[in-house]
C-alpha cells in the first residue's frame, strides 16, 4: 500500500461529506417523487456511471459472480443492499435526516456483532466500550422522545423501525460482501448490485415523475444517483492510501455533518428541513454515537 495521509484524509472526508449530505438531498426529493422511483433512479444513475467508468471490461467478472460457486452469497448481498436502500428512504419519509443518521449507526454495530458469529472474530475490551458508548449515545440523543417531553407519533415510530430494518439489511449485505471479497473485487460487486437494483425496481417505479421536477429537484436527484459511486469510490481510495483504523475513525462523523448542515440551511436559507429537538444531553449523545462507532470499528492491531 502506498501511504499518503493527505490523500487518505481527503478521500475519507469526501466520503463523510457524501454520506452527510445524502439524507438531506433525499428528503428534498421525497417531496416530489415516491421512494421506489427515487431508488430506481439512484441505482440507474450509479449503474450507468459505473458501466461507463469501468464496467465494459468487467463482463467476465460479473458472470463469475452470478454463476460461480458463490452465487447464493451474491444474491444475499444484492438483496441486502437493495433492501437497505428501500427501508432507508421509507424511514426517511417518516423522520428527520439527523435522526436517521444517528439511528443508521446501528448498521456497523450489527455488522461487527455478526462478524463475531459468522467469522468467529474476537472483540477486544476497547471495542466493547465503543459499543456501550454508541448505545448510550443513542439513548441520550433521543431522550426527549423517550421521556415523552416531545410528542412521538405512530409515523415517527414506524420511521424508526424502518431505519432499524435498513441497518439490519446493510449488515447482512456487509457480511455477504466481506465473504465475496475473498474471491471478487468490491467494485464488481457494487456494479452488479447497481444493475440488479435498476432491473428489480423498474417494474415498480414511475420514471415519468421526473417530468414534473424543477431544475433544483433534478440536480438533487442526480446528486443522489452519483452519491453511491463517489462515496464508495472515495472510501476505497481512502483505504488504499491510509490505515483502515484512521479511515474508520473519520467515517462516523457523517451524522454530525448532517446535523450541522441541517442547522445551517435552516438558519441561513430558511430551508425548513425537519430536525430532532436538541438540548445539551442530545448533543452529548450525538458525540457519543460518533465516538463509540469510531472506537468499535477499530481493527485489532490498533486496539491491542
Amino acid at each position: 500500500m502506498i501511504t499518503n495521509w493527505k490523500l487518505g484524509l481527503g478521500f475519507s472526508l469526501l466520503t463523510v461529506l457524501m454520506w452527510g449530505l445524502l439524507p438531506l438531498a433525499l428528503k428534498a426529493v421525497l417531496a416530489v417523487m415516491d421512494p421506489i422511483t427515487i431508488s430506481w433512479y439512484r441505482f440507474s444513475i450509479s449503474a450507468l456511471i459505473a458501466l461507463l467508468w469501468y464496467g465494459r471490461r468487467r463482463g467476465k467478472a460479473l458472470r463469475q459472480l452470478l454463476w460461480g460457486g458463490q452465487r447464493v452469497l451474491c444474491l444475499v448481498a444484492i438483496g441486502g443492499l437493495l433492501s437497505n436502500y428501500l427501508f432507508y428512504i421509507w424511514g426517511l419519509d417518516h423522520i428527520n435526516p439527523g435522526a436517521v443518521q444517528i439511528l443508521i449507526q446501528v448498521a456497523p454495530l450489527l455488522f461487527l456483532l455478526g462478524s463475531i458469529v459468522v467469522f468467529k472474530e474476537r472483540f477486544l475490551r476497547l471495542q466493547w466500550v465503543g459499543i456501550v458508548g454508541l448505545i448510550t449515545g443513542m439513548l441520550l440523543f433521543f431522550h426527549q422522545r423517550l421521556s415523552d417531553i416531545v410528542l412521538t407519533s405512530d409515523s415517527y415510530i414506524n420511521g424508526v423501525a424502518l431505519i432499524f430494518a435498513a441497518a439490519v439489511a446493510w449488515s447482512v449485505y456487509g457480511l455477504a460482501q466481506k465473504q465475496l471479497q475473498t474471491e471478487h473485487h468490491a467494485k464488481d460487486i457494487l456494479l452488479l448490485i447497481c444493475l440488479a437494483g435498476t432491473l428489480v425496481f423498474w417494474p415498480l417505479a414511475e420514471p415519468r415523475q421526473i417530468m414534473a421536477l424543477g431544475a433544483a429537484d433534478l440536480a438533487l436527484l442526480f446528486f443522489c444517483g452519483v452519491n453511491t459511486v463517489i462515496a464508495y469510490g472515495s472510501f476505497g481510495l481512502a483505504m488504499s492510501y491510509w490505515e483502515s483504523s484512521r479511515v474508520s475513525a473519520i467515517l462516523p462523523l457523517a451524522p454530525l455533518l448532517t446535523l450541522l448542515f441541517t442547522f445551517g440551511l435552516n438558519r441561513w436559507t430558511e430551508a425548513g428541513i425537519p430536525f430532532e429537538p436538541l438540548d445539551w444531553l442530545s448533543i452529548l449523545g450525538a458525540f457519543l454515537v460518533v465516538g463509540g462507532s469510531a472506537v468499535a470499528a477499530l481493527p485489532k492491531n490498533r486496539t491491542e
